[in-house]
């Protein structure tokens, strides 16, 4: 780390620092949004997610169009059910997928609109 990375005087602004920590979420909450941005962060589960931002898709719809087995996209979409990323129906013997609410949807939106700058 240079000089200009860090502050050369030891000085707390303690006004700025306790507006700062009265609006701070709680630990636990901020360890659930890293879980979820960990549940993000992965590029065969970003696919998925792409996917099913046009249209509801069963497994094996899935599979086709990511060029995976059924079972490593189960897998993946157990992670995603896990953070309530995707949510499921049941429709005789198919499992349909979609994203779980306009959030999600969102953050995919958000995503790749920074990426894309």
């Amino acid at each position: 780390m240079s000089q200009a990375d860090i502050c050369q005087t030891e000085h707390v602004h303690s006004e700025t620092v306790s507006s700062v920590q009265s609006r701070m979420e709680t630990d636990e909450r901020l360890f659930q949004l890293a879980e979820l941005f960990k549940a993000l962060g992965d590029s065969t589960r970003a696919r998925i997610l792409h996917a099913l931002s046009f249209s509801e898709l069963c497994v094996c719809d899935l599979a086709e169009i990511l060029g995976m087995s059924s079972s490593s996209v189960s897998h993946q979409l157990r992670v995603l059910r896990g953070q309530r990323i995707v949510k499921y129906r049941k429709d005789g013997k198919n499992v349909f997928y979609s994203l779980s609410d306009q959030h999600i949807l969102d953050l995919l939106d958000l995503g790749l609109e920074h990426v894309n700058e």
